[in-house]
């Protein structure tokens, strides 16, 4: 992978490129990142002003899972790395232009296509790998979920094989869920595709993400990785509500977790931080999923570690040291939008400051929804609990008010 020798000067010929596929609020903060390191960036998404947009030296419009646009924007630009930010891309076309040099794919083109379609990344993990996973089949049509459920046993799992932040996901209680989560599944997508995933409901303790940095080692020159340390993770419907760091877990439970992301990162290739999420049970561990990227429960690590994920990928991609010490437990709690609105106010912030040792963010989405992520409070405490109640009051405290009304 390409490691830059010199970093540039933004807005000059000799700048330093990077191109985000995907503009959100995770994307907004790599941006800022590689912008303190001096790198011009150029953001790309399906709609005007997102997140990243409103702080990248350029941004664009296009439809990114059309091959023809997005290898016109990277022809144009001809940026030195290009960082998928979202799953829905032309990764086929990524993989074309990663094979003809026109620039490096973060981390890999291989790991961006693999990653967007479940069945690539589960039967790479699972029947490549041999990592412990739930019992599993794939399904085209309402039959075939129909027979697997039936086959797997009740409750399991349902995913679209491509979509996002938990859009589609459910649990099949019993057959009589079947039609429902079906057309819920069908509903999710991110793409027009009627494939599922249905999986064998895992009995586990817990959940975890454990985000994982593969980079370069700045004594020996060569590939390392890094592991930051384990964050829990609460979700409704597949959607992350709150994250905390550390989460608590026994010696060998993180050492079977570290192995697992060790082996399905290696298996991906190339720089940058993977969000590996895990299933925990007593000491065992199965392998969920991984986002190539940096992941949204660890949103955290703006406030629990000296560098956050986005500074972390960012350094990485560049080949530059990593440091992934913990400076202090934390917790995240999510802000939501509650209504369709464009041009949505809020208010609260000064009583949400006023929690302690407490920060927000607010993405500047131009558009909320009822369960659209609008901002996230971050806290730290000497323990988790504290902190967790404290990102929690605080994201409490702010109020999301539609386009048009006023703010007393």
């Amino acid at each position: 992978m390409y490691k830059p020798e010199k970093i540039g000067t933004p807005l000059q010929p000799n700048a330093t490129k990077v191109m985000l596929l995907g503009s959100g609020e995770l994307g907004k903060e790599v941006a800022i990142a590689f912008q303190r390191l001096g790198v011009e960036v150029h953001a790309v998404d399906r709609y005007d002003n997102a997140p990243a947009h409103q702080v990248a030296h350029f941004s664009y419009v296009i439809d990114m899972t059309d091959p023809v646009a997005v290898r016109e924007v990277i022809s144009t630009v001809k940026p030195d790395f290009v960082i998928p930010e979202i799953e829905a891309l032309a990764t086929d076309e990524l993989v074309r232009i990663e094979e003809e040099g026109l620039a490096t794919i973060v981390p890999t083109a291989r790991a961006a296509k693999l990653t967007m379609n479940r069945e690539g990344i589960r039967r790479l993990a699972s029947e490549e790998l041999g990592l412990p996973t739930s019992r599993y089949e794939f399904c085209s049509s309402f039959e075939e979920f129909k027979e697997a459920s039936e086959r797997l046993g009740y409750p399991n799992v349902v995913k679209p094989v491509m979509s996002s932040s938990g859009k589609g996901q459910s649990v099949v209680k019993s057959a009589d869920d079947l039609e429902a989560a079906w057309e819920y599944a069908m509903s999710g997508a991110r793409v027009a595709n009627q494939r599922v995933i249905v999986e064998e409901f895992v009995e586990f303790e817990y959940e975890i993400t454990l985000l994982t940095v593969r980079g370069i080692d700045p004594a020996t020159g060569k590939a390392a990785t890094w592991f930051c340390e384990p964050i829990g993770h609460h979700q409704e419907d597949g959607d992350y509500v709150e994250s905390w760091q550390p989460m608590d877990m026994n010696a060998h439970a993180l050492e079977n977790a570290r192995s697992v992301a060790a082996r399905i990162t290696n298996a991906l290739g190339g720089r940058g931080v993977f969000g590996v999420e895990l299933f925990v049970s007593g000491e065992d561990v199965y392998f969920s999923e991984v986002s190539p990227r940096p992941h949204d429960t660890g949103l955290v690590t703006l406030a629990t570690q000296r560098f956050s994920e986005f500074e972390l990928h960012a350094k990485a991609i560049l080949g530059l040291p990593v440091d992934v010490t913990l400076v202090s437990p934390g917790a995240s709690a999510v802000i939501y939008g509650g209504a369709d609105s464009m041009g949505v106010s809020y208010s609260g912030l000064a009583e949400a400051l006023a929690v302690e040792e407490t920060d927000l963010r607010l993405f500047g989405k131009p558009e909320a929804f009822p369960k659209r992520r609008m901002g996230v409070a971050v806290s730290t405490a000497e323990d988790v609990d504290t902190a967790r109640e404290r990102a929690t009051r605080a994201a409490t405290a702010i109020k999301v008010h539609p386009g048009g009304d006023s703010v007393d």
